[in-house]
């Protein structure tokens, strides 16, 4: 029977069943592989990747299919474990051993078989790069386009007379001789260059020596050997005298005369012609890239490059920035004049003289001390912090307080102003200032890269050049630039520049420039498998993004999409419902098919939100509030200095379309002035003019933010929470632990002492192969449970440490409630039952952080936060998107567990998008009306059903669908 499903399958060879690997068939479901053509369907077959359950489901090629369920119900196991591992491993295994030898090894996933999987492209949803070099320019790769259009056609010009830079060849001043009449007189000559040290006079012997014959001096001829011809000054050798003409002899002559004279005169040849009047009109030409007295060098695409010590700037290193006096803690209010108190530095008795000072010395160089400083121009500013001849300026003041540092008011006063700034040497631009004077279409590499995306695609396709042989030569980098551009564009980044450094990306930022990138290697017949892209994009752009996900669908791949967001959810070519629950519960499809068949026949949990059965209720009443912080003149980035307030102990919500300054006012202004504003009384403020209100109430500020907890294989939910440490102190603490002394230390798995030695207490043994990928085997020594066999004889009610790990969260809680109770069970409850109220309870104790999906360990970081609000300190809560990786079930919970906050007396506040978000907050702050420099203002504040009124707001045109 077993041979007979075997040849069913199809004619099997050894190399075939080779590939499929160990998997044992199951008698009960026969694979019917030939039931489907491959080249339509990608065929899965017995996947059991994490917590799958034998799943098995055929997905059409060349679809948009959408991957939906509860967080952890397995879509990452399945989308990213199962179908992207898969299909990476088979491309790399497809290349030659040299080139594998190159590259990771590829785990084969735990599946029993795929057929017709192509060649996999994974863009998760994680930030670029940590790296502070890396921008988002250099990670779409336009700036490295950038740099060689610039090296390519880039005109240089000098920084003095702003005229152009050209050098010219022997072939320039043929061409100039070529113009001329025939029979036109001309010599060619070159400048006298004493070389080696030498004066006029032995310069003109060696001159004599090479065959040189004749001067020419003040417009005449003289030979070389008169009596005091030394002692003239502007001296020309002659090279050679011609009259013009048109054979090939002349030509000869005329080169081989130019090279001599450019290579004896150093880089220079003079080029004198016979006018009319029978005067000599000198040409001058020069090989040498000079003017203005200044030797500039040939553009290369390293002197672009802020990352190579040719380009980058000398004194930031290429980073833009370095440590020194801060200019928005110096004048944080930059609404004031000099005159009212702009710079808080010169407020007191002794510093006031030197406002004074400024105030007595502005007239004589027309320095507008009661214009506000932000209305100051680019002159009048560096003039205020670099001083005139009539006043010193900030600069200088500063200086003076350095050689005061023996007394300590003057170093407390440089701690105050000191932080990071703006390099004053390149002023942000990363580069050397020769790569400044090279320009394209009259700006240079840095103004470029300072334009918003949607304004730099408007200039690329305006541009024009010079000679049709420069718009030639880039043309094709053109292409490749404004492609990349309108890709931008198109996933809604328009207003992202491309100095923008790309460690402060969102991770939807971060997900949709690598969706650009995928957009411009316009590769075919490939799976994209995308990790939810519309992540902190705007409800407003969503469509934008479904439409660019469609035409990489069009162009011959297969995207895979695990995304919650309805609007991406209803534009799917097939959809993938995981579930019923999640962990252990879930790994399985509840649902396979198209929307509208989901709707009409689904049965799991997104088929009955989304036919209203279940759903978030809007709340019946908004909560009330007196108290608030103010932040006044907020002003960073695209902010345009407007006041607000931030109430307390109400569900706050920051919301408004992609880049209109949400990041910005929450995370770059809010949490630092808060902090320093909790920690010291009248600490100087950043990015706005004061911070005030009830600030005295709150005693904390915690930001989550997006970034994953760690991926390491020995992390896990209870150590992250700190849970952990309670229990092993609990069985430090039994009678049999102190018999042996055992202390807690032992019953970790991470320090030597009471883990297994054999496997380091990973329970595996990890074997390297030489040819194959690498191999798991479960430990003989302990088997599985990490620990030496006389640790595990230390039991607590019944259960030894590896059983307690080896628990669900659920069941752990369950556990220890019905224990006796002692100052450690409490703590470990306090610290599980977070976990349970952000709906993680079915995740097992001591599951490895790096099986766990985005949304999982999102929410186990919620909850370590969750528990620290069970103090009683008043704490400000900010979350950075909260709903990253939530099913709307999970959402359901995650509310939830911030009215347990709010009720224990905390403030919350969250940047959110999600609409069952907006529309059970007390108070929202929608920001705008755009992205970029047309976003940064309050477009409206109030409750969800006052944003619902505002037309302006994008916000509100979306809530009011969800607040009936």
């Amino acid at each position: 029977m077993l041979q007979r499903r075997c040849f069913c399958v199809e004619v099997i060879t050894f190399a075939d069943f080779f590939h499929i690997g160990a998997a044992k068939i199951d008698k009960k479901r026969p694979y019917n592989i030939m039931a489907k053509n491959t080249a339509d369907s990608i065929i899965i077959r017995g996947a059991k990747v994490n917590n799958l359950k034998n799943v098995s489901i055929d997905l059409p090629r060349n679809k948009m299919i959408v991957i939906t369920g509860l967080s952890g119900s397995g879509k990452s196991s399945f989308a990213f474990d199962t179908l992207y591992a898969e299909g990476q491993r088979r491309y790399v295994e497809s290349l030659s051993s040299y080139a594998r030898q190159f590259m990771g090894k590829m785990t084969k996933p735990a599946v029993d078989l795929i057929k017709g999987i192509p060649p996999a492209i994974a863009i998760e949803q994680r930030v670029i790069s940590r790296n502070a070099r890396s921008t988002v320019g250099t990670a779409t790769e336009i700036y490295e386009y950038l740099k060689l259009l610039f090296a390519r056609v880039g005109h240089t010009y000098s920084p003095i007379s702003g005229e152009e830079v050209t050098c010219s060849f022997v072939s320039d001043v043929v061409d100039a001789v070529k113009k001329l009449n025939e029979a036109t007189r001309i010599m060619i000559c070159f400048p006298l260059v004493l070389r080696h040290e030498r004066n006029t006079a032995e310069e003109l012997d060696v001159l004599t020596k090479q065959g040189f014959t004749r001067l020419w001096i003040n417009n005449e001829l003289h030979r070389i050997d008169e009596p005091k011809i030394d002692k003239q000054k502007n001296i020309a050798v002659l090279v050679d005298r011609l009259r013009v003409a048109s054979g090939e002899d002349f030509q000869n002559r005329l080169t081989d005369s130019v090279q001599t004279a450019f290579s004896e005169g150093e880089g220079k040849c003079l080029l004198l012609v016979n006018t009319a009047e029978d005067t000599w009109e000198v040409l001058p030409f020069s090989n040498r890239f000079e003017k203005d007295g200044i030797v500039f060098e040939d553009p290369t695409p390293n002197i672009f490059s802020f990352n190579s010590p040719i380009g980058a700037c000398p004194e930031c290193e290429g980073y833009g920035s370095v440590i020194g006096i801060d200019p928005d803690l110096v004048i944080p209010d930059k609404r004031l004049s000099v005159y009212e108190g702009a710079v808080v530095c010169w407020h007191g008795d002794k510093m006031s003289k030197w406002k004074d000072h400024v105030v007595m010395g502005a007239s004589k160089c027309d320095f507008p001390i009661h214009k506000p400083i932000e209305d100051l121009n680019k002159e009048q500013y560096n003039m205020l912090w670099k001083g005139t001849p009539y006043f010193h300026g900030i600069n200088d003041f500063f200086e003076w307080v350095e050689t005061q540092q023996y007394k300590v008011q003057y170093r407390v006063m440089l701690s105050r102003y000191r932080g990071k700034t703006v390099c004053p040497t390149c002023e942000g631009s990363r580069l050397r200032k020769e790569a400044l004077y090279v320009k394209v279409g009259g700006k240079n590499i840095a103004e470029l890269c300072e334009m918003p995306v949607s304004d730099l695609k408007v200039f690329f396709e305006n541009l024009q050049f010079q000679s049709a042989a420069e718009t030639t030569i880039a043309k094709t980098l053109l292409t490749e630039v404004r492609n990349r551009l309108q890709f931008l564009e198109d996933v809604g980044l328009g207003y992202l520049t491309l100095n923008r450094p790309a460690n402060t990306l969102s991770g939807g930022e971060s997900q949709r420039i690598n969706l650009s990138n995928a957009l411009g290697s316009s590769l075919v017949g490939s799976i994209y498998i995308l990790d939810e892209p519309s992540i902190g994009l705007h409800p407003r752009d969503t469509a934008r993004l479904v439409q660019v996900l469609k035409h990489l669908r069009d162009i011959g791949n297969t995207v895979a999409v695990v995304e919650h967001e309805e609007a991406v959810i209803r534009s799917a070519d097939y959809l993938v419902d995981f579930g019923p629950e999640a962990g252990s519960e879930g790994g399985q499809i509840v649902f396979a098919g198209t929307f509208d068949e989901l709707i009409s026949k689904g049965k799991g949990l997104t088929a009955q939100y989304f036919r209203k059965e279940l759903s978030i209720p809007v709340p019946t009443q908004r909560r009330k509030w007196n108290d608030y912080i103010k932040l006044s003149n907020a002003r960073a980035f695209n902010l345009k200095g407007f006041d607000v307030k931030i109430p307390l102990h109400v569900f706050i919500a920051v919301s408004g379309v992609s880049g209109s300054g949400k990041t910005t006012l929450v995370r770059q202004i809010l949490v630092p002035n808060l902090q320093r504003a909790i920690e010291m009384k009248d600490a100087p403020t950043k990015g706005i003019q004061k911070i005030s209100g009830d600030v005295h109430l709150l005693e904390n500020v915690v930001f989550v933010d997006q970034n994953p907890i760690g991926r390491s294989s020995r992390s896990n939910p209870v150590t992250y929470v700190k849970a952990f440490d309670e229990i092993r102190q609990l069985y430090a603490e039994h009678p049999l632990s102190k018999a042996r002394g055992y202390r807690a230390g032992t019953f970790s798995f991470n320090s030597a002492g009471g883990r297994c030695e054999a496997c380091e207490g990973e329970g595996v043994i990890h074997i390297e192969m030489q040819f194959m990928a690498d191999v798991d085997l479960l430990c003989d020594e302990c088997h599985g449970q990490r620990f030496k066999e006389e640790v595990l004889e230390v039991r607590f009610e019944g259960k030894n440490i590896f059983e307690i790990l080896d628990m669900t969260i659920d069941e752990a809680i369950t556990f220890f409630q019905s224990v006796q109770q002692s100052k450690y069970t409490a703590n470990i409850l306090d610290k599980l039952l977070p976990l349970q109220a952000v709906g993680l309870g079915y995740l097992k104790m001591g599951q490895s952080s790096d099986t766990l999906s985005g949304g999982e360990a999102q929410r186990i970081k919620l909850a370590s936060y969750l528990s620290k609000g069970n103090s009683n300190k008043p704490t400000l809560f900010i979350f950075d998107e909260p709903t990253t990786g939530l099913h709307f079930h999970d959402i359901h919970k995650l509310l939830r567990a911030f009215d347990l906050l709010l009720e224990k007396g905390h403030s919350v506040l969250v940047i959110e998008h999600n609409p069952d978000v907006l529309k059970c907050a007390d108070w929202i702050i929608d920001l705008g009306p755009e992205g970029g420099e047309l976003g940064g203002n309050i477009v409206c504040e109030g409750t969800p059903e006052t944003i619902a009124e505002c037309t302006a707001s994008y916000t509100g045109q979306v809530l009011k669908d969800f607040l009936h």
